[in-house]
């Protein structure tokens, strides 16, 4: 059964792996979305209501990422799974693993990404406990190897939010190990949503740079999947 399992999550990170390598400015919101809350942290939807939206939307795949959670993920599992029972043949999603998760890099706080992982796994525990982490857990570098250990992929959130410069944050993490950035984010919550164009640019030079995976997610809060708020 163990080695089962490991074949089965490992899988689910390489189709991940494959997804990351050609994400673009057009894959969010309408194809992909790997940036999104319920009701479980700070997000105004039920997990259930969210997968209903991510059907109707016709999304590929996405990933739940709740603040130290993963609750949500866990009832869209289900839901999912259920759904899909009652609707034999018709395409559904693909749901990874998430969570989001604060950590300080270069003094500052940040939010990293984990996709793909063991739910189960020692090393991500700490930080599924819907508190923030402190001390060594709360370090950037700890956070990123707890993710890779649990055989997840870490991404650095937003990175043109913070109170230091995304030209400083992505060479940093990238020096840490992370795994990608999230390149394509809506900073000014526009609507239609479409991905700030600088800083995408950007961020998008520095992951080619420092080999990095390009992701994207709406960061959703409110009631819909099409924008933040």
């Amino acid at each position: 059964m163990t080695v089962n399992f490991i074949r089965t999550a490992f899988a689910s990170r390489e189709f991940l792996e494959e997804v990351f390598q050609n994400i673009n400015a057009q894959s969010c919101p309408k194809c992909f979305n790997f940036h999104m809350h319920t009701v479980y942290s700070d997000g105004k939807l039920h997990p259930c209501g969210l997968m209903e939206q991510a059907i109707a939307i016709g999304l590929e795949g996405l990933a739940i990422t709740d603040h130290h959670s993963i609750s949500g993920y866990q009832v869209a599992k289900q839901w999912l799974e259920d759904w899909q029972w009652s609707n034999p043949g018709v395409r559904i999603p693909h749901l990874w693993s998430g969570v989001e998760i604060n950590a300080n890099l270069l003094g500052i706080e940040v939010h990293i990404l984990a996709y793909a992982f063991d739910t189960t796994h020692p090393s991500i525990k700490p930080y599924i406990q819907r508190r923030v982490t402190t001390g060594e857990e709360y370090q950037a570098a700890n956070v990123i190897t707890a993710i890779q250990k649990a055989g997840g992929l870490a991404v650095l959130a937003h990175p043109a939010r913070y109170r230091k410069s995304h030209l400083e944050l992505i060479p940093a993490a990238a020096e840490l190990g992370i795994n990608g950035v999230e390149t394509f984010y809506a900073y000014n919550n526009p609507k239609p949503w479409q991905p700030s164009m600088t800083e995408s640019q950007q961020s998008q030079q520095l992951a080619a740079e420092y080999g990095l995976y390009n992701t994207c997610g709406t960061d959703t809060h409110g009631l819909s999947l099409l924008q933040r708020l």
